[in-house]
């Protein structure tokens, strides 16, 4: 019997965590990692659970990815969190 997908939430639609780290990006005023960001948004430095987040917020065009292993938010994650 195959698995049920989860179904997608819908591009705004987003859960207490990833509010957190947006936010907690929306502070920095540079590309950052995401152990960085995780202390930023008093999440424990597990930076898998930040690296999770990011992918969909990358391709929503929430975050961008200026050099590997670094990320701000973009102009529409500012305006998500506003």
């Amino acid at each position: 019997m195959p698995c049920r997908r989860k179904k997608a939430k819908s591009s705004l639609e987003m859960d207490e965590v990833g509010m957190k780290i947006l936010k907690a990006m929306a502070e920095m005023k540079a590309p950052a990692g995401c152990g960085e960001i995780a202390k930023r948004a008093g999440i424990p430095t597990l930076t898998l659970k930040v690296t999770g987040k990011l992918r969909p917020f990358l391709n929503k065009g929430l975050v961008e990815r200026p050099e590997k292993g670094e990320y701000i938010t973009s102009e529409a994650g500012l305006k998500l969190i506003k």
